[in-house]
């Protein structure tokens, strides 16, 4: 993953194995999300669903990540996976770390042993805005694509709702509408479906 560049990251149960069986279980992702990616990346989009997810983020430059702010296990670099001159371990082990720590935790839960999800998780480069802002609305009307709502401006576990809100959120909004061209083309195109073949479903 180079850092600077925006990534379509996805990736779900192996097996198909569910990775979320209650509401805390969502909300306890999103909190080890918060933990190890929103130091290192700028998200954009995200929904949860049964047994997979996809997100939308930008890798940060290293000098744009505050170091504090990263998990104390992740702060020192380990010689075996980075270079002595590096402050910072590579993006895709804080993803790591997230998978990691979220299995960990489903596995006691579950009273299960062994792998949680896929791997490697899947990651995309976004290389245009069309492609981004595609991604976006396919992020988020994904729920209804699988059958999880009818609506997916109902659904709860996505990005789409805290976006057209004016509550405080880690996604960066801003942003998003601005590429958008406003809260109201954002809310219009969502209503067209978004089925292309240059966006990998699960």
């Amino acid at each position: 993953m180079e850092r600077g560049c925006y990534y379509h990251i996805f990736n779900r149960g192996i097996n198909g194995t569910p990775l979320f069986y209650a509401p805390e279980n969502y909300l306890h992702f999103l909190r080890l999300y918060d933990k190890y990616i929103t130091p290192i990346a700028d998200t954009f989009a995200w929904c949860l669903m049964g047994n997979h997810f996809h997100l939308l983020v930008r890798i940060k430059e290293e000098n744009e990540v505050i170091v504090t702010s990263l998990p104390n296990s992740a702060r020192v670099p380990n010689p075996d996976w980075v270079n002595s001159n590096k402050t910072i371990k590579p993006p895709h082990l804080y993803f790591s770390h997230l998978f990691n720590s979220y299995a960990q935790a489903i596995n006691k839960q579950q009273h299960r042993t062994g792998s949680l999800f896929e791997r490697p998780f899947h990651r995309l480069k976004i290389t245009s805005e069309e492609y981004f802002q595609n991604l976006v609305v396919y992020i988020h009307q994904n729920p209804v694509h699988h059958g999880f709502t009818s609506d997916f401006r109902d659904y709860p576990w996505s990005s789409y709702g805290s976006i057209i809100s004016t509550k405080p959120t880690k996604v960066d909004r801003e942003t998003v509408l601005e590429r958008f061209g406003g809260k109201e083309n954002f809310i219009d195109v969502h209503r067209k479906i978004v089925d292309l073949d240059i966006i990998l479903d699960l």
